[in-house]
């Protein structure tokens, strides 16, 4: 049975009401107001008791979902999940502002140059067929295309077990969709670039890094997987500053 929701209202200055939802919600969890198999209220009913709109409340969700702490059961209802250890002890939610996406390429650059290294020296030949075919998937969608996000996590994550280390593939399926711009058109849209021309030069970026993994160039896969994720970074940074300068 689902437990009513809180009915305080959020301050309209709040920079982020979206994180104040899943404040929120969490907190109702924590507290076992709402307990694991609970169905969450309707969106119609949150944006009425939390006075937002239906776009916040489906950022929130999104969020909460993406930290595997409820489930949507496609047109029955979100539905809280049961608990579950967190390796590292990392609590995590997606990057949805430009600087959150900047500190998430920092640690992605640090963290899958080295994957990107050890994947060349140790793939096997269904790693490598595991990398394939989730680019083959990437290049057959546009950039408008939500799936773009999954199969993106996909391809990091596949890179990312061909090393061996299960706790590369660990880090990198608990930060999930954090690791990648929530809305691949978002990110095009930031960065000033036309949707598809984006889509098509970050899959050739994959590509290179495919490419010298295939080859067992080391360094060369290194070099690749840093380059794409400092040329994101660079993209995202530039539009950040030239928007900050038009707010002057």
């Amino acid at each position: 049975m689902s437990a009513p929701p809180s009915t305080s209202v959020p301050p309209r200055r709040a920079r982020n009401l979206a994180e104040f939802v899943v404040s929120r919600l969490t907190e109702q969890i924590e507290s076992s107001a709402l307990k694991p198999g609970d169905k969450l209220p309707t969106e119609s009913q949150l944006m009425e008791t939390m006075s937002v709109s239906r776009t916040v409340i489906r950022e929130a969700i999104s969020r909460l979902q993406a930290a595997k702490v409820i489930e949507t059961r496609h047109g029955i209802g979100s539905f809280v999940l049961e608990a579950s250890a967190k390796p590292f002890g990392l609590e995590v939610v997606p990057g949805t502002t430009l600087r959150d996406v900047l500190s998430i390429l920092e640690l992605r650059i640090s963290l899958e140059t080295e994957c990107a290294g050890l994947a060349a020296q140790r793939a096997q030949s269904d790693d490598l067929a595991r990398i394939r075919a989730a680019l083959d998937t990437l290049a057959a969608i546009r950039a408008d295309n939500p799936d773009s996000v999954e199969a993106d996590l996909e391809f990091h994550i596949s890179v990312a077990r061909a090393t061996g280390n299960r706790y590369f593939v660990d880090i990198l399926t608990q930060l999930g969709t954090a690791l990648i711009p929530r809305e691949r058109l978002d990110s095009a849209s930031i960065a000033r670039e036309d949707p598809n021309a984006y889509l098509s030069l970050v899959n050739r970026e994959h590509e290179s890094i495919f490419d010298a993994i295939a080859r067992r160039d080391a360094e060369s896969a290194r070099a690749a997987m840093r380059m794409h994720l400092s040329n994101s970074r660079e993209r995202l940074r530039r539009a950040n500053k030239e928007a900050m300068a038009a707010h002057d």
